[in-house]
């Protein structure tokens, strides 16, 4: 296990969310960042005493700001606060982006811009130590004063309320506490709001699929070195030359790697001097095309690094000039805009590959038996499965318009340009399932495809992966029912191939 990650002494990296919200690393409140939020505490209590009005500290929210609060009524009204913001529907949030969306909620807290007690930080990642993963739905945030009612489900596991899963067990958050040992925290001034006024679970949904999308783009990067070895396609589209004269950095990334796929390859030594002059664009343009997706997932890396670094809450409590500052740092259109690019990214990658699935179906373009069937014609072969990915890649098509496109008006015209950033995460989401699988789907006819050259062999990169996808998908002399064999692919696909992918740190 990891050393525990102490919030405050550096920038959050995106490996350290991924082992947080996967792996269970542990994380502590660092000494200096307690200190921050201490001092910012004090800055609030003062600025509260003098009187002024101070949005969400007392006064009402959203279009009830102009409602003062006063006594006792402070402290119950930032427990009403959660207690009536928890208003999400549909389906739940995956645990490890409901693990994500602690940490990042500890982490804007720890900057100590928010005027909350050390304390409340401290109650989130306690949650997170003891595997206790409050129960959101996934609906109900339009990503503008935050993502409210996501943050206002894990705050009310924090206050002993609402259900949680403990240690993989559906229990009451009260007594996952209790077994946890850990009290449920009293709010006091500014912290249910400062609890529910943030990013941090757009951006955790984004961040994750992000990391898998960029392990995606690596994975189909091979496989469509494969359907160009399983064609007899050429490699000189990938040479060096085509990269220098356009200078995009993505088109070389993708133009490096394939490249190395076809050093060695005893495929492409059989064909080196055959008549065929270009093949189709979806094996000749792979560096343009996979290129512009890297591209996009690399901008995307960058406004996400932002964000999780981010303080996203309002008002902001700066103890360096003793002023409380309203504003929007909430507003998610920042992350929304890149998400939906990253949704584009997605339908790219899965378009060109179902492209280069149907051209190994095709004899008139791969030369090899029609769908890749022993007997065409008492075999269907892949038939079916290139259906599969061309449904696939439809329903991607149809999530290619931007979330963030959209704006619906909501508290009463007070919040009245939203940006649906959490629609665009689900829709990013959802994106990279569909393309994981429209991969498996090629790597499936690739490697049956490739069966035909033997005893030539691949690449020398290609080889471990031919090794390890051929150890659990046996050679097809008859049709038979591949649901087993997919799976397979779509294992590989989705752990990445062992010693020959390797992610970029973050």
């Amino acid at each position: 296990m990891a050393a525990s990650l102490a919030l405050g002494t550096r920038p959050l990296r995106g490996e350290d969310v991924i082992a947080v919200a996967r792996d269970g690393r542990r994380v502590l409140l660092s000494p200096s960042a307690q200190r921050r939020m201490t001092r910012s505490r004090r800055t609030l209590e003062r600025a509260l005493s003098g009187g002024k009005a101070l949005y969400g500290v007392n006064t009402g929210f959203g279009r009830l700001a102009r409602t003062r609060i006063e006594g006792d009524d402070l402290v119950n009204l930032q427990l009403n606060l959660v207690r009536s913001h928890a208003s999400g529907t549909g389906p739940e949030l995956p645990g490890e982006v409901v693990r994500a969306m602690l940490l990042l909620r500890a982490a804007s807290l720890a900057h100590g811009y928010s005027g909350v007690r050390p304390e409340l930080a401290r109650g989130f990642l306690a949650l997170l130590n003891a595997d206790i993963v409050p129960r959101v739905p996934g609906r109900g945030s339009v990503g503008a004063s935050g993502d409210l009612a996501p943050l206002a489900h894990i705050t009310l596991a924090l206050l002993g309320e609402g259900r949680v899963l403990h240690r993989g067990r559906s229990v009451a958050a009260r007594t996952a506490l209790r077994r946890a040992r850990i009290r449920p925290l009293k709010l006091t001034e500014k912290e249910g709001l400062a609890s529910i006024n943030g990013t941090q679970a757009l951006t955790a949904l984004g961040l994750i699929t992000l990391w898998d999308a960029c392990r995606l783009w690596e994975v189909s990067l091979a496989v469509g070195a494969l359907s160009t070895e399983a064609i007899k396609g050429s490699d000189t589209p990938f040479h060096r030359r085509f990269g220098m004269v356009r200078t995009h950095p993505g088109h070389e990334a993708a133009a490096r790697r394939l490249r190395g796929y076809f050093a060695g390859s005893e495929i492409r030594k059989s064909h080196i001097k055959c008549d065929r002059v270009q093949d189709p664009y979806s094996f000749r343009c792979q560096p343009q095309v996979m290129g512009a997706v890297k591209d996009a997932l690399d901008y995307a890396r960058s406004c996400l690094l932002h964000e999780i670094n981010a303080v996203t809450d309002n008002p902001l409590v700066d103890d360096t000039s003793t002023a409380v500052l309203s504003g929007g740092n909430f507003h998610g259109q920042p992350v929304a805009m890149v998400l939906d690019h990253v949704t584009l990214a997605l339908v790219t990658l899965g378009n060109i590959s179902e492209r280069r699935t149907a051209a190994l179906m095709d004899p008139a373009i791969s030369e090899l038996p029609a769908f890749l069937a022993a007997r065409p014609g008492r075999d269907s072969g892949l038939m079916l499965w290139q259906v599969s990915a061309a449904a696939l890649a439809s329903e991607n098509k149809t999530a290619a318009m931007p979330a963030s496109s959209d704006t619906v008006p909501t508290s009463a015209n007070q919040e009245d340009f939203v940006s649906m950033g959490m629609g665009a995460a689900h829709k990013a989401a959802e994106a990279l399932s569909r393309a994981e699988q429209i991969v498996a789907i090629e790597l499936l006819a690739a490697r049956f495809g490739i069966e035909h050259h033997a005893p030539l062999s691949t690449g020398r990169r290609l080889r471990p992966l031919m090794e390890q996808v051929g150890g659990r998908v046996r050679p097809m002399r008859a049709d038979r029912n591949l649901q087993r064999d997919f799976a397979a692919c779509l294992d590989l696909v989705r752990n990445g191939f062992s010693n020959l992918v390797s992610g970029e740190s973050w």
